[in-house]
């Protein structure tokens, strides 16, 4: 994968993005649990798009939300939507940018095989986290309808989702993993920091 080829493909699309969102507001809840999301913490949403998660997160009264994306066009849309001051987007690729702020959670949501180099990922997210913080992979749909997802226009700014198994034997050198939940319509990974 191309970092460039990434950054325009998510570009092109940024505009017509939420339109072709499908939210599950149930599924949404699921994964700020048990990501840990609570009043008073700061929330890294990692791949943050145009937003989709900051109402959520806002919901549960985080004093903090800090989102990364790399496409300068999803951080506009993302930056425009809400006029909150516990909502920061930052534009860049999370495994250079400099650590703004250590945070409670990392979450990374439906964004997790655009990045090329997950063990990268993994390790330079650590830096993010406060002492015992968590981070949380996580998708609305399962591996098959995510292959399936990513083959067309994607294929070349994605790679092949890890069983949640696998993902997890993955961040073990950095996290102590407690979930890791793959279903038909539904993909959780999460753990603490060690």
């Amino acid at each position: 994968m191309n970092q460039s080829e990434i950054i325009a493909f998510f570009d092109r699309l940024a505009k017509t993005w939420d339109e072709h969102l499908v939210k599950d507001d149930e599924k949404i809840q699921r994964i700020l649990d048990t990501a840990g999301v609570k009043p008073g913490h700061v929330v890294l949403d990692v791949g943050c798009g145009t937003g989709v998660l900051f109402p959520d997160y806002l919901k549960r009264d985080v004093s903090r939300v800090i989102g990364v994306d790399i496409s300068p066009e999803m951080v506009r849309i993302a930056g425009a939507k809400l006029h909150d001051p516990r909502v920061e987007v930052l534009c860049g690729d999370i495994t250079t940018l400099p650590v703004h702020l250590r945070c409670h959670e990392a979450v990374l949501y439906n964004c997790f095989p655009h990045f090329p180099d997950p063990a990268l990922l993994l390790d330079r997210l650590r830096l993010w986290l406060l002492p015992g913080g968590r981070i949380t992979v996580a998708h609305s749909m399962g591996l098959e309808a995510l292959a399936r997802h990513h083959a067309g226009a994607a294929r070349h700014v994605s790679r092949e989702m890890l069983p949640a198994e696998e993902l997890a034997e993955l961040m073990e050198p950095w996290y102590q993993v407690d979930t890791a939940i793959s279903q038909p319509d539904y993909y959780l990974v999460s753990g603490r920091l060690r």
